[in-house]
């Protein structure tokens, strides 16, 4: 069995083991931690394994012969950190669940963690797609029946996400059974990604087809991940899940729909951002994530609204690096991926435990609170201070190559639509720092006006939140760390350019 299989395979033992009746804390901290341990590994052994080129620690089982559909697991360097960020994330969310919590918290956290592990290191479409949509059925279940509102308002906002990504899942599932279709020799289908990229390398498709079809996945693929104007479920979604589903969803799972674009979309269909019309609407959509977005962020109130909007609006960014389709722009996407998960992973961690103490989230009613519990500010402010972009944190490294790479940072690209998308997305850095300090002032500096009091979280509960800040502190030191995984990103942009 492969390693990855492993990976992929243990979330789901973890959920048998907790329905069996086995204690649900201990399998699925312990399942967590294994799969961060394991793919740890893999990242070492991740240059030697793609020396010869293509993917590393690949396997197949072959499923189906006509169509050919097999399960087949691999990663190359998007995969590898998308996995290491799933398993990081994963282990802070079930070690945020407390011992009153029933186990179907863990069950619902490790299905989610375990579509997201297939999704990214399976290598076969069918997988791919099946894999994230497993992982959607446990979010929208505990958003209805444990969301954080009363009876009415949480399965409205469960149907309301239910019927956006079901919607975008169904135009998904057209874009990539048009792509099968098109790649797929004869009478014969294949659901194989490699088989695919090699067919679209030998006989790639007219531009315009290609123009045409990326822009059904990018509306399926952007509904997914919230592109705006498909991206009104995401901030109600994130305000009331419970605490480890929204650490997931925003920062885990919400990146499968990059993922695909850059995993799927980009190698097959090279030329399509770049079809005249489609860049055009996909520039304007971003502009609409990182702009109007980030006004709509700076009017919220609450602050689970205030971080369910930011993560809407940081996509835009990531959309911009998709929409360049360098070299340099396409690693600051991935990067930024990491950073954001990473950040709102811990943001809405430390979120949940002041709702937990405090009842209420209201800014105007919160202040004072770095005078009786300093940890917990200094964890928030590593969150909030990355989401910001803050140099020596994670998310700074993937903003600043996207935006040198969409611009064109040797001085000889003509200021084009693209250009000018970037200069109006940098006001967004300066919305992202009005909105976050001034939260951050309300909620921790001052004096409350209630007289709310919170202490420190204890020695073992801080664990996960101080890994969490120290990954977007060492990423943020040391980018080079993930940017060496994605030379590969290279051949992608090379294409892409033609």
């Amino acid at each position: 069995m492969s390693i990855l299989e492993v990976v992929i395979l243990l979330p789901v033992l973890a959920v048998l083991a907790v329905w069996l009746g086995a204690p649900a804390r201990l399998v699925s901290v312990g399942s967590a931690l294994l799969n961060l341990v394991i793919l740890l590994g893999v990242a070492a052994k991740y240059k030697a394994a793609a020396a010869t080129g293509g993917l590393a620690f690949q396997h197949a089982r072959v499923v189906l012969e006509n169509p050919a559909i097999s399960f087949g697991v691999g990663v190359d360097g998007t995969a590898l950190i998308l996995g290491l960020l799933t398993a990081l994330v994963t282990l802070a969310a079930v070690w945020q669940i407390s011992d009153d919590r029933p186990p179907m918290y863990h069950i619902a956290s490790q299905l989610i963690a375990g579509g997201a592990f297939g999704a990214f290191l399976c290598t076969d479409v069918f997988f791919i797609y099946a894999f994230h949509e497993l992982a959607l059925i446990p979010t929208f279940l505990m958003i209805a029946l444990h969301g954080r509102a009363d009876d009415a308002t949480r399965k409205a906002v469960a149907w309301k996400a239910t019927i956006y990504l079901g919607a975008g899942s169904l135009v998904l599932l057209a874009g990539l059974g048009w792509l099968v279709l098109e790649f797929s020799g004869g009478s014969k289908l294949t659901f194989d990604l490699i088989a695919l990229r090699e067919m679209a390398q030998s006989s790639p498709l007219p531009v315009e087809k290609q123009g045409v079809i990326f822009f059904v996945l990018l509306i399926g693929f952007g509904t997914l991940v919230s592109l705006f104007p498909l991206h009104s479920w995401a901030a109600p979604a994130y305000a009331t899940a419970p605490v480890p589903v929204a650490m997931l969803h925003a920062g885990v799972l919400k990146k499968f729909g990059l993922y695909g674009l850059i995993r799927i979309a980009l190698p097959l269909l090279p030329q399509g951002p770049h079809v005249e019309w489609v860049q055009k609407a996909m520039l304007l959509m971003l502009l609409g994530n990182i702009i109007i977005i980030g006004l709509v962020t700076i009017a919220q109130k609450s602050l689970d609204r205030i971080l369910g909007n930011s993560s809407v609006m940081h996509m835009g960014y990531i959309f911009l690096g998709i929409a360049a389709g360098t070299e340099l722009a396409l690693q600051g996407a991935v990067l930024l991926m990491f950073g954001h998960g990473v950040a709102i992973a811990l943001l809405f961690a430390l979120t949940g435990r002041m709702r937990n103490q405090f009842g209420t989230l209201e800014v105007a009613k919160l202040g004072g609170l770095a005078s009786h519990a300093p940890v917990f500010s200094i964890l928030f402010a590593f969150g909030a201070f990355a989401s910001i972009g803050l140099p020596g944190l994670a998310n700074f490294a993937g903003e600043v190559l996207i935006f040198l790479g969409a611009f064109g940072y040797d001085g000889t690209a003509t200021v084009g639509p693209l250009q000018w998308t970037v200069i109006l997305a940098l006001w967004g850095v300066v919305m992202s720092a009005v909105y976050m300090l001034r939260a951050y002032r309300g909620i921790f500096q001052g004096t409350a006006a209630t007289g709310l009091f919170m202490n420190d979280p204890s020695f073992s509960q801080r664990v996960p939140l101080f890994l969490l800040a120290a990954a977007l502190l060492v990423v943020g030191c040391c980018p080079w760390l993930l940017l060496d995984f994605l030379k590969s990103l290279s051949t992608t942009a090379a294409v892409a350019a033609m």
